[in-house]
Formats: structure tokens, sequence, C-alpha cells
């Protein structure tokens, strides 16, 4: 697993500064971005091992006489 990086946002001026607002809006909607494919990713990965591990329960059981 890749190690995770810190991102640090840039400290607000006393007085309004639209471009450091939209550098801070853009570093989060790409950590917004970033943590929903991780979940994303190990959702597949769970939905594949779930899936095969369905599959062969299912397989096992094909052989069993029920009743």
């Amino acid at each position: 697993m890749p190690d995770i990086k810190t991102l640090v946002l840039p400290i607000a001026s006393p007085e309004y500064d639209n471009n450091d607002e939209a550098i801070t809006r853009r570093t989060i909607e790409m950590a917004i971005e970033d943590l929903n494919a991780k979940v994303t990713r190990i959702q597949k990965a769970q939905d594949v091992i779930t899936s095969k591990a369905l599959k062969r329960h299912q397989f096992l059981l094909m052989g069993m006489k029920h009743g």
C-alpha cells in the first residue's frame, strides 16, 4: 500500500483572497476525489472476493442431497 500523503492547506490571510480560496477549494476537491477512488477500489475488491466465495460455496453444495 502506498504511503499516505499529507496536504497542507494555505493559511488564510486577514483579507479575502480569491486565489487562496480557489487553491483551498481545489485541494479539498482533489482529496475527496482521491478518497472516493480508494473507496471504490476497496468496494470492487470486496465484491469480487465475496462473489468468488459465494460461487465456491454454491459449487460445493451442488453435490449435496437436500432434504
